[in-house]
């Protein structure tokens, strides 16, 4: 746990696990800049549980165990063998989290420095709160070069209304008490949209969500995003996550069919109408 006690005005702010799973796709030098970012937060995490996929390369292996020398004190290596799903490798993750707040990390991600202390704050302001999200910047890969802005609805009522279609919290960006996401049973087997299906499960538990309107994570993005962005297994992913929605009835029809419209054609037309949509539709140019 926190080694002392860390307070913003009359707030004391409760200590924090960050969770992350590696794959053996990653790039060192992204894995690198990514655990710099959490650990040197400027309101460190008390612990931090990385979930190793089997396979990793030796270079991975190295960062990992580069920085388990230096933090050895709060970092934490879990194992998730190869023929678990991203959902199960994070709910092993998960029940190795000593805190109550968890912090979620993509592993090719960047915290800004304040990401954490920012989103703590919140939880202490706001004691029912049971998820907390930030905006995020989307950031070319090659350049580093902010391309745009992924804005969510910020208020829990926007919230509720937002995800009937779309995940409300950005990914990258998401923490939330440990115990109220144990209590909907944790991440499910939902294909590429584990998150997103967790994060209803909790708003249907009637747990409290609210966005900090400021963008406190930078998201890699290259050609190989759009190509997963328009897959035919995303898509087929995407449908049953938006169908499971309806049966469980948190969604209409319309709620389903819209989306899911949208996606097909994003599956079918060329890459480059992918990434114009996306600009111009589902991102905020960056000013």
């Amino acid at each position: 746990m926190a080694k002392k006690e860390y307070k913003v005005g009359k707030y004391t702010l409760s200590p924090y696990s960050v969770l992350m799973v590696l794959c053996k796709k990653e790039l060192p030098e992204n894995l690198n800049v990514c655990l710099e970012s959490m650990l040197m937060q400027s309101y460190p995490p008390s612990d931090l549980v990385l979930v190793c996929r089997e396979g990793l390369t030796n270079e991975l292996r190295i960062i990992v165990k580069s920085f388990q020398n230096e933090f050895k004190d709060i970092f934490r290596i879990v194992t998730a063998s190869d023929d678990m799903s991203v959902g199960q490798a994070l709910n092993k993750g998960m029940k190795e989290c000593k805190c109550e707040y968890i912090v979620r990390m993509d592993s090719d991600d960047i915290s800004k420095e304040d990401r954490c202390l920012k989103q703590m704050t919140l939880f202490a302001i706001k004691p029912n709160l049971a998820i907390s999200g930030t905006f995020v910047e989307e950031f070319d890969s090659d350049s580093g070069e902010t391309i745009a802005l992924k804005k969510v609805p910020v208020l829990h009522r926007d919230i509720m209304r937002y995800a009937r279609r779309r995940n409300p919290f950005n990914r990258q960006a998401v923490a939330f008490k440990k115990s109220a996401a144990l209590a909907v049973g944790g991440y499910s087997d939902a294909e590429q949209f584990e998150d997103y299906d967790l994060i209803v499960k909790m708003l249907m538990d009637d747990c409290y969500g609210q966005n900090i309107p400021e963008a406190l994570v930078r998201y890699r993005v290259d050609e190989d995003t759009f190509r997963q962005r328009k897959s035919r297994a995303r898509t087929k992913a995407f449908i049953k996550v938006r169908k499971n929605f309806r049966r469980c009835g948190f969604c209409k029809l319309t709620d389903v069919l819209v989306p899911c419209s949208v996606q097909c054609l994003l599956m079918i037309m060329p890459r480059r109408f992918t990434k114009w949509f996306y600009k111009k539709y589902l991102r905020e140019k960056k000013k």
